[in-house]
């Protein structure tokens, strides 16, 4: 009697569950409440379909020209059952999800000397306008670059010939060289102030003793150079930016540094006591490369400071003290 009563409650409670699971089958249907900041914005059947088609819009792929896209926060999923007569409602859930996203536009900045002049939408455009530039021997190729991008606004573009045609710079005329250099003659000296491109400081401060092309006991052709006096010891600092390409002995100027900044301009530091930036090495614009001395060809401690552009002299005077 016990085993066919327990066989009979068995028996009924499949059939009770079977009831309830038919029941929910024809009344509701598996589905995926869609949250956004713990409120529930909507349902979906398909929650790999739909957070691909989000993930899509973040990665720039649903609108041409778009880099990638942020949105405030993603949804969460949670597997419930709906009833069979509710709608899913997949493009509310997306438009609810990224009506609030920060689109970014990739586009590319053609720079001159590092200020952003003009723009185009692709990087190659952008090299074809570097190409060109180079082709026509710009006299700013050499300053020309190119930088990605990325605003939640579009730029105004510009067609590659508008571009080169802005940029463009026409090669100025080479310097007349000239034997004459105040009252000495110097080989292979200007007389005329050229652009370096880039700015100059102060090595040192002091009584200037010997200019650019006169004559004395140690430049019987013409001084190459400044002569700046100071004691024995004063930080030297560099004029502008730029590498250590030579650093060491160099006879009749002593102990030496030149430092090359790039478009053939370079600086010399003659005489000194000391020497502290390395062959190699990439200095900053007043950062301390040495210091003052009297060593080589020299009558006391100073400063002998040369520029040349392309190993042509030019007068320390021109661009500082």
């Amino acid at each position: 009697m016990y085993f066919r009563a327990t066989i009979k409650y068995i028996f009924l409670v499949l059939i009770s569950l079977f009831l309830i699971i038919t029941a929910v089958a024809v009344f509701y249907k598996p589905t995926y409440a869609v949250s956004l900041n713990g409120e529930v914005i909507g349902y979906t059947e398909n929650k790999a379909e739909l957070q691909t088609k989000i993930n899509q819009y973040m990665e720039g792929e649903t609108e041409e020209g778009i880099a990638f896209a942020q949105i405030d926060s993603v949804p969460d999923y949670t597997l419930c059952l709906l009833k069979k007569d509710i709608t899913p409602n997949d493009d509310e859930i997306y438009a609810k999800v990224t009506e609030n996203g920060t689109k970014y536009y990739k586009y590319y900045a053609i720079t001159d000397d590092k200020k952003e002049k003009v723009y185009v939408e692709t990087f190659d455009e952008a090299e074809k306008v570097v190409a060109q530039l180079k082709k026509k021997n710009s006299q700013n190729k050499n300053e020309i670059g190119i930088v990605e991008k990325y605003d939640t606004e579009t730029k105004k573009f510009t067609s590659v010939e508008k571009c080169v045609s802005k940029l463009y710079e026409a090669p100025k005329p080479k310097v007349t060289y000239m034997a004459s250099i105040s009252s000495g003659n110097v080989t292979g000296a200007s007389t005329k102030k050229v652009n370096l491109g880039i700015s100059l400081i102060k090595p040192i401060s002091g009584i200037i003793t010997c200019r650019f092309g006169s004559r004395g006991s140690t430049s019987p052709t013409g001084h190459r150079g400044l002569d700046i006096s100071a004691p024995t010891g004063t930080p030297i600092k560099a004029a502008a930016g730029g590498t250590v390409t030579t650093a060491g002995w160099n006879s009749s100027y002593g102990y030496m540094i030149i430092i090359s900044h790039g478009n053939g301009v370079q600086t010399v530091y003659g005489h000194c006591s000391q020497l502290i930036a390395k062959k190699g090495q990439k200095v900053s614009q007043g950062q301390v490369i040495a210091k003052v001395g009297s060593t080589g060809n020299s009558t006391g401690p100073h400063l002998h400071l040369e520029i040349r552009v392309n190993g042509v002299l030019q007068n320390p005077q021109n661009y500082i003290y």
